[in-house]
């Protein structure tokens, strides 16, 4: 059974810093693309960050120089490093599995929801 289970989010001051984390079971989890997406309210969801099989990262413009993805082989979790957290950094943040092939694979976890206010 597939599990991708979010944690570390919550309400954080304009600046501070959140680390999120994503505890993956039940497929491989070195073979797949892993990424984050966050969704605010009234959005569409968008692809924050994402890291490859073959370690290659990614993020999205609104982010870079300020969020660090990254995984632990060992322990089936991938991370998410968020500082100097704006406001419009506010959204509930999903774990994505993605691998690619003859057949597609897609998994998403639960989400966790991060508020960035004073």
């Amino acid at each position: 059974q597939v599990q991708l289970v979010e944690s570390g989010g919550g309400l954080v001051q304009p600046g501070g810093s959140l680390r999120l984390s994503c505890a993956a079971s039940g497929f491989a989890f070195s073979a797949y693309r892993m990424s984050w997406y966050r969704q605010a309210p009234g959005k569409e969801r968008e692809l924050v960050a994402s890291h490859n099989a073959n370690g290659i990262t990614n993020y999205a413009d609104s982010v870079k120089g300020r969020f660090t993805i990254s995984r632990d082989y060992a322990k089936n979790t991938v991370y998410l490093q968020m500082n100097s957290l704006k406001p419009e950094d506010t959204a509930v943040y999903y774990c994505n599995a993605a691998r690619s092939g003859f057949v597609t694979y897609n998994y998403w976890g639960q989400g966790t929801q991060v508020t960035v206010s004073s």
